[in-house]
């Protein structure tokens, strides 16, 4: 594909463990189901792992018997594996390509495929395709999408920091909003992320979200930010800051009145289940909260407020900003500008305090002197615009 790969893993057939011990003894073994070593090679510790083959005997990723020795073929071993694309390896020291399941045409039709049936064995391998979907903008085959559909049942069980690891390398690409979109072609979205899930059908006021419900707007702030952004804050952010649309009443739609309230506790219901890192739970109750007043503030004291608590918030200027723009199409002269009036606002301090201002009323003067440097740069700025 051209791309720089990310770490080298090598594979050994032909030996037993004890005998790469022997002539590695600086190999320091990891793996404790299967052998694993790390080893320095060329100035970089890579994992080096004896073939093996799988046999499912349980549920869950867990649940397989593992096989190892000298007799275990790279075809057996790549057989194991999740879709062709993963399932190529180099003859060393020549690099001569070993592909006998169809990687390489694989990606150059740029197409996902599950190797066998194996697939399903470990039922995260469905999101693990749709992942791999969205970093390289390839398609799903038919078949691979049943195989995806077949591993709803085993993916309930499934320990949630695995969903959320696949989820977090999805947030990661280029367009993340594919890997949700293959999750509920592949019928496994309510079962995974039932809060993205809650959100289709969801219809707004067509005026103001010509793009379709809020599942359609809420991936499609989630692409836009992406382009503005690597942070996985704002990206995880931009996902759910309408996420409280998905319980509005039927009875109530178009409108989501009260939608803001109502994603802060689908976002808790969220963590509790997926225990979610505490700057985006962080991050992501704030966006909430003030995605949709921030474009329409027009009182100075609102608007100093919330430049101090974004300052002193989860995530910074770009990253809520990167939201808003996403959400609103524009930004407010105050956000796009926030370091000239931020510079303003916290110019003001508590020791220029006048001496006979007391106790608590330093307070409310030094946030009624930040009021009127923020007002003093938004009129002279008018009046550079006149």
């Amino acid at each position: 594909m051209g791309k720089v790969p990310k770490d080298r893993d090598y594979v050994l057939c032909g030996i037993a463990g004890e005998s790469f011990e022997q002539l590695f003894p600086q190999a320091k073994r990891v793996g404790k189901a299967f052998p694993v070593y790390l080893l320095d090679i060329d100035g970089e510790m890579c994992e080096v792992s004896l073939a093996r083959r799988e046999r499912k005997n349980g549920r869950g990723y867990r649940g397989f018997q593992v096989e190892f020795d000298e007799t275990v073929s790279i075809e057996e071993d790549l057989f194991r594996r999740d879709t062709s694309m993963n399932s190529m390896a180099l003859e060393l020291p020549e690099e001569i390509l070993i592909d006998p399941y169809g990687g390489r045409e694989d990606i150059e039709k740029k197409m996902i495929r599950a190797v066998s049936v194996h697939f399903t064995e470990d039922p995260v391998r469905a999101l693990r395709a749709a992942r791999q979907a969205a970093e390289h903008g390839f398609a799903i085959g038919k078949k691979t999408f049943g195989f995806m559909a077949s591993c709803a049942d085993e993916l309930r069980e499934e320990p949630q920091e695995r969903l959320f690891h696949e989820m977090k390398l999805a947030l990661a690409s280029e367009r993340p909003s594919i890997f949700f979109r293959c999750l509920q072609e592949a019928g496994l979205l309510s079962v995974v992320f039932p809060e993205i899930c809650h959100l289709i059908g969801k219809i707004q006021p067509a005026a103001f979200h010509p793009e379709g419900d809020a599942y359609e707007h809420s991936l499609l702030v989630l692409d836009k930010v992406a382009r503005e952004t690597e942070s996985l804050v704002a990206r995880f952010s931009g996902l759910v800051h309408d996420i409280g649309k998905g319980v509005t009443p039927e009875e109530m739609l178009p409108h989501h009145y009260g939608h803001e309230e109502k994603g802060k506790e689908v976002l808790g219901r969220w963590n509790r289940r997926m225990a979610l890192p505490k700057q985006w739970l962080n991050a992501a109750h704030f966006v909430i909260a003030q995605h949709m007043r921030a474009p329409r503030l027009e009182k100075p004291g609102k608007i100093v407020d919330l430049l101090l608590a974004i300052e002193k918030g989860p995530m910074d200027f770009s990253e809520f900003n990167a939201v808003i723009r996403a959400d609103h199409g524009t930004l407010p002269d105050y956000l796009r500008h926030h370091e000239r009036y931020l510079s303003g606002i916290l110019s003001v301090h508590g020791s220029d305090c006048p001496e006979e201002i007391k106790g608590k009323a330093i307070g409310t003067w030094v946030r009624n002197e930040q009021i009127r440097a923020y007002q003093k740069l938004a009129d002279n700025k008018k009046e550079d615009c006149t």
